[in-house]
């Protein structure tokens, strides 16, 4: 296996589940701190991701749940809110409409599930099923996972380096251009903030003609503001994007004014002209590449796909593309 972000990681689960002799080969360090996984936010959203994304995702994701609940039991599907101000009220029944597994909340609802939302918002959807994990604390305890099943993992390690007869994996993202020339990057920035006058256990979405946001929670009173997508291969920060993720923060809960900042950063995803995941077998060198925003989401099911394709003879047409 090649790369062990989260796609890669959950291949060498899975293939080592299946009794498969795995070994894992990253270039980055151990901290993982240059991975594109190191600036997901790891929402495990299958219903809210059908408002933009083709239905292969939906049905992917959903797949993806019972395989995050099987694996690390521990992860949490608290569900995921999504609110929108009155003035915005059009763009809250759109994304209604283009999106299933849902309930609508009325403002005392809204309260008992989030109190720090109390009075905020008169309306929500609630997508029940749905859940959400910590890249940077899940990723490494996948990595425990696989090293209890016998998985070694190399990191610092050229892809040329150590013993690899057999079927290669490649989940190198952005780095396998040399084997997939039509990905490309696409820019997605994220904020941190710690504050301890805010409190939620789930991810929540507010949505805006410009400036939709998702608030994700995270331990030590932190949280997650994402939601950029930009056709971009800067990876830096822009003071737009800034402005407008923190703007959005506030106009969820006021509060996050007189929060700190502790991090700003950014992540490019690989991706397809499509933007849909592909699995391709060329002789003996399988590629799992362009998960686009959907890495946490999809991995586990891509995985699946491909062990089914290379050790049960099922093939998945829709992410399978055999050369």
């Amino acid at each position: 296996m090649l790369g062990a972000g989260i796609a890669g990681t959950w291949q060498a689960l899975l293939f080592a589940k299946a009794g498969c002799q795995v070994a894992l080969y990253e270039r980055g360090e151990a901290t993982m701190t240059q991975a594109t996984s190191h600036w997901a936010g790891g929402m495990l959203a299958p219903f809210c991701e059908g408002e933009t994304a083709e239905p292969v995702i939906t049905r992917l994701g959903l797949r993806s749940l019972d395989l995050w609940r099987e694996v690390l039991p521990q992860t949490p599907f608290n569900g995921s809110l999504v609110v929108a101000h009155p003035r915005d009220r059009a763009d809250f029944e759109r994304f209604a409409r283009l999106t299933g597994g849902h309930k609508r909340l009325g403002g005392e609802e809204i309260a008992a599930l989030e109190p720090a939302l109390a009075g905020r918002f008169s309306e929500a959807l609630f997508f029940q099923q749905e859940g959400h994990v910590d890249p940077r604390q899940v990723l490494p305890a996948l990595h425990a996972v696989l090293r209890s099943a016998g998985v070694p993992i190399a990191f610092n390690a050229q892809a040329g380096q150590g013993h690899r007869d057999g079927v290669v994996i490649d989940c190198r993202g952005l780095a396998a251009r040399d084997a997939c020339p039509e990905l490309r990057g696409v820019k997605g920035e994220i904020i941190i903030l710690e504050t301890d006058e805010i409190a939620l256990s789930r991810p929540v979405r507010l949505i805006h003609p410009r400036w939709s946001i998702y608030i994700v929670p995270r331990v030590g009173n932190r949280f997650l503001i994402g939601a950029t997508s930009i056709e971009s291969e800067d990876d830096r920060v822009s003071v737009r994007s800034a402005l407008e993720l923190l703007t959005a923060a506030y106009a969820v809960h006021p509060a996050f004014a007189e929060a700190r900042i502790v991090e700003f950063g950014a992540g490019l995803r690989p991706a397809f002209p499509d933007n849909r995941p592909r699995i391709v077998v060329d002789d003996k060198r399988i590629t799992v590449n362009g998960l686009y925003r959907h890495g946490f989401l999809l991995a586990p099911a891509l995985a699946e796909a491909t062990v089914a394709h290379l050790l049960g003879g099922r093939t998945d047409d829709e992410v399978v593309r055999c050369m």
